[in-house]
């Protein structure tokens, strides 16, 4: 691993799902890769679905308030915002006429969202190619993403492997790298992964109280229909929860056998689910209201970021726009006559 790459959208609230499954991890790399740790505020992708333009900025400013909150530290890591470096954009253009049609019409998640939309957008079809576009403007050779992304990062490296082929070499092949912790996060409801378009999330800094609200009503066993009926805790979306926030020792010693045997009603597995929960997300919470107190810290850490993605940014497309056979400013591609 050399350089990595992955992007957040600020499409809604950042939820304790992007907590386990992304931001963690960011950290991590972070710690481990310093500068060559490429994190973005994927805010273009965001437009490819119904969005209110009013909130567009806010929720980008939001998403990396959160992520710095959460301890992602921009003095580490690169952290910007998609949109501020217009060389994504450029070689999104570029690939999309390297990229069949058909290709995107097989995407899973083109599929999945476009049934639920009544208006397609040309952007949702095209997303997977300005992903593609993020990766490999960096040349990052590994993408921290989600199990739902895999087909994507394939479909990045079937561009790059295209792109080489026709132009020369020119962009690695990265690989996927999966959270094997939390690579799929299940949703409040029960039913489906946490996300913002599902609207079955918890938010990271969202108040306590909602918080307690959302895990008082969330589904259980449902063979505990009474207290004293005995449960099997891995069919249980709290114990799933307690294995992301709760000592393992408390998992292991007291939540598992306790509610096997019914002696812990679901009531209060809930309140020490949230005990635990509020004691890793309560300080993530305090130090974002430090930051909203002080938002110039945000605004400076993204201008610093965005200086630092396109430092490495416009080289790579310089290097693009010679390989395609763009005409550059003031050559002269021929001979002069004589």
């Amino acid at each position: 691993m050399k350089r990595v790459f992955s992007g957040i959208q600020p499409s809604g609230e950042i939820h304790i799902g992007n907590y386990l499954g992304a931001i963690k991890n960011w950290i991590a790399l972070g710690e481990r890769l310093g500068k060559d740790a490429i994190f973005a505020i994927v805010d273009y992708h965001a437009i490819t679905q119904a969005y209110d333009p009013a909130l567009l900025a806010r929720r980008t400013f939001e998403a990396a308030l959160a992520n710095i909150a959460a301890g992602l530290d921009p003095e580490r890591v690169i952290l910007f915002v998609q949109s501020q470096v217009p060389e994504h954009t450029e070689l999104a253009w570029v690939f999309t006429t390297q990229t069949p049609v058909g290709d995107l019409t097989r995407m899973t998640q083109y599929k999945d969202k476009a049934a639920r939309q009544s208006f397609v957008g040309a952007g949702l079809l095209m997303y997977p190619v300005l992903q593609a576009a993020d990766i490999l403007l960096y040349k990052a050779d590994t993408v921290p993403v989600g199990e739902d992304q895999l087909q994507h990062i394939e479909l990045t490296r079937e561009i790059a492997r295209r792109f080489n082929a026709r132009f020369g070499a020119t962009f690695p092949e990265p690989q996927a790298q999966l959270n094997k912790d939390a690579p799929r996060v299940p949703g409040i409801d029960g039913k489906a992964k946490m996300s913002k378009s599902v609207g079955n999330t918890i938010g990271i800094l969202e108040a306590p109280d909602a918080i307690w609200e959302k895990l008082r009503t969330a589904p259980t066993d449902p063979a505990r229909v009474r207290r004293s009926d005995p449960g099997e805790p891995t069919r249980c979306l709290i114990w799933r929860y307690h294995t992301y926030f709760s000592p393992a020792p408390l998992v292991r010693e007291v939540i598992e056998p306790e509610c096997r045997r019914a002696g812990i009603g679901c009531v209060e597995c809930k309140r020490m689910l949230f005990d635990s929960m509020m004691k890793e997300l309560g300080p993530i919470q305090e130090r974002a209201a430090e930051l909203r107190a002080r938002p110039e810290r945000v605004s400076e850490a993204l201008e610093a970021g965005r200086e630092q993605a396109a430092a490495i940014a416009e080289p790579v497309m310089e290097e693009v726009r010679e390989k395609i056979g763009l005409l550059r400013p003031g050559a002269r591609p021929w001979k002069p006559a004589g």
